[in-house]
């Protein structure tokens, strides 16, 4: 469904601190919209977001900060809920009685792009995958489309990362106008954007599906739910489009045999009679409908960490899809070293390494981490816990116990679930901390290093009450880190 935004009133629920709702509401106002925008974070809180808004625009702007009006979501002509806002808002609740659309920046998007889009979702890998299917399409040319462009990363991976473009990865509405019809879009597509995209039965293009593990049960009533929001990505597909889906994950595994678009999985297995990519004897090999052809070796490959395989493996099912030739894709694999916070060493002081995994916000992503890493860990780690049973703090406590030489916690409920977990494993180590602050936390890691450890940021847990955002977290440790 296509809205016309001129002299509409628009709500925009949730300004945020990521800069997706100061997009989107630029884009509103470019468009001639009436916008309202309001958010339970003061002034104060937003200073940086609203700092981006130029005085013109601010002009055009209603702000309603520090809380929300009843009588704005009951006397609107659309409201754009932002990622950040729980679709059982009362708020929400009031537009629907009223009859009012509820959109999100990316269902305005698919609605209004007119390029293919190739959307990738999952628990973990999200934005390195659609960074490495980006660098692997541009590298591809005129022949894959007229401009491959990236949208939807949480973080501008251009920040600093010299291996990606330094134009892209934003938000989605910073490149909507942009866009033409020979172009080609990557975009990562959260849970929150799904629930949304489900609603207004929008699916991409291509839909690649990482993973799924529990996350975001804070937010969630259960697991099902989370997941039921994942498969929008595919749902409304056409057998005239794609789904990349992981064949490894039990739960992706199942919820693919609904897929009706063409299917391809990825897999670290080899599997005879399927399309996608998969590896045998060290090769990275893509089938479809028979054929068979070898994309590239695992030697060819420069990001580290055996769980990044199934991220590769994705991204080349995309890349095969597209014909791309084997010697474009090896040159790609050769310097793509992944993205800004994801096992990201920072610098190396009196033989000690200093490792920045700040968007490790689940205990399997830093159990991926400490496998990846080859020496003895002293781990900053905790926070809160999104409500992931703990159970899955056990499988880490299991891991620190082989791999880590201390452990230092930051204040939180997922803290306390790591202590538990750790109790209960056995581990002797150093008292925990019940930290607040980054500078304290890497004051403790430096003193319990030994020459040729590592001290790393990997927390397993989410960042909220004491740091901004995971970015500001890992941000706070990089800033530390090069001042020592």
């Amino acid at each position: 469904m296509k809205y016309n935004f001129k002299n509409k009133k628009v709500v925009v629920m949730g300004l945020g601190l990521h800069g997706g709702g100061v997009a989107v509401t630029k884009w509103l106002v470019k468009h001639g919209s009436k916008v309202i925008v309001t958010d339970l974070k003061t002034k104060k809180e937003l200073v940086e977001s609203l700092a981006r808004f130029t005085a013109a625009e601010k002009n055009k702007i209603t702000f309603v900060l520090g809380q929300h009006r009843e009588s704005d979501f009951a006397h609107c002509d659309l409201v754009v809920q932002n990622p950040g806002v729980a679709k059982e808002s009362k708020y929400l609740k009031i537009a629907r009685q009223e009859g009012i659309p509820i959109v999100n920046e990316a269902s305005i998007f698919l609605s209004l792009c007119p390029a293919p889009i190739i959307g990738v979702t999952g628990t973990r890998g999200k934005s390195t995958t659609s960074a490495l299917i980006f660098e692997l399409l541009k590298a591809g040319g005129k022949k894959v489309a007229a401009r491959i462009w990236l949208g939807g990363l949480p973080q501008k991976p251009a920040r600093r990362s010299p291996n990606v473009s330094e134009d892209v990865g934003g938000s989605m509405s910073a490149i909507l106008d942009q866009i033409r019809a020979k172009d080609l879009v990557v975009v990562e597509l959260s849970s929150w954007q799904l629930e949304v995209l489900g609603e207004h039965k929008f699916s991409p293009f291509v839909a690649v599906f990482t993973n799924i593990y529990p996350d975001h049960l804070n937010r969630y009533s259960n697991l099902n739910a989370y997941i039921d929001a994942k498969t929008n990505i595919f749902k409304n597909q056409t057998p005239a489009e794609y789904a990349v889906l992981n064949f490894d994950d039990k739960t992706v595994k199942k919820l693919g045999q609904q897929v009706i678009s063409q299917r391809f999985w990825f897999s670290k297995k080899y599997l005879a009679e399927q399309n996608g990519c998969f590896i045998k004897n060290d090769k990275i090999i893509f089938r479809q409908k028979g054929k068979e052809q070898v994309l590239a070796q695992l030697a060819d490959v420069n990001l580290a960490g055996e769980h990044s395989r199934s991220n590769i493996l994705a991204a080349l099912a995309v890349a095969g899809i597209y014909q791309l030739s084997p010697e474009k894709i090896k040159d790609v694999l050769r310097r793509f070293i992944g993205l800004p916070g994801r096992i990201e060493l920072i610098r190396q002081v009196d033989g000690i390494k200093y490792v920045n995994d700040t968007t490790s916000t689940i205990p399997a992503a830093t159990i991926a981490a400490l496998k990846t890493l080859r020496a003895k860990v002293v781990l900053i780690a905790g926070g809160s816990d999104k409500n992931i049973p703990p159970r899955d703090f056990d499988e880490l406590a299991k891991v620190i116990k082989k791999t880590c030489r201390a452990v230092i916690l930051f204040k939180g409920d997922g803290s306390k679930k790591i202590k538990k977990s750790l109790a209960k494993s056995g581990l002797s180590c150093p008292e925990f901390y019940n930290l607040e602050t980054m500078a304290k936390a890497l004051v403790l890691a430096r003193a319990m290093a030994k020459k040729g450890d590592t001290v790393l940021l990997s927390p397993a847990c989410a960042s909220f009450g004491i740091f901004i955002n995971e970015f500001d977290r890992g941000d706070q440790f990089r800033r530390l880190v090069e001042g020592l």
